[in-house]
């Protein structure tokens, strides 16, 4: 028996969070969620998981500040991490548009709403499953 893949879902919304995390679990992942990015710094550190689904305007610290912090470190580098936002195609002018998203090192980038089967998609792809 192979163990279950571990996700980490970071998302500021409650409601957003446990919509990933049910459809993440029926596909036979196993899935913690972190509502800030402070939090999920703090489990990635304490628990590095297979791959981070990471929501980009956030309290605290932002999916960019979250994924350059780990993509800089040796520790976590290696850990695909999937962009999420509402603003991508909307909000050109901000620092959270989808261009901006694009230069991160993150692994892939999908604009909010993603459905439930592009996030499971994508993180399929990125673990080679």
């Amino acid at each position: 028996m192979t163990d279950k893949k571990r996700i980490l879902v970071v998302d500021d919304e409650p409601d957003f969070a446990s919509i990933v995390q049910k459809n993440l679990e029926k596909e036979g992942f196993a899935v913690e969620v972190a509502y800030d990015g402070v939090e999920g710094l703090e489990k990635v550190k304490a628990n590095p998981p297979d791959a981070i689904v990471l929501d980009v305007m956030m309290p605290e610290k932002d999916g960019y500040e979250v994924c350059k912090e780990l993509k800089a470190d040796d520790k976590y580098a290696d850990i695909p991490i999937v962009l999420l936002t509402a603003v991508a195609d909307r909000v050109a002018s901000t620092r959270y548009s989808h261009h901006d998203g694009m230069s991160t090192e993150a692994d892939d980038y999908l604009p909010k709403p993603a459905s439930a089967e592009q996030i499971t998609d994508s993180i399929k792809g990125l673990l080679g499953m």
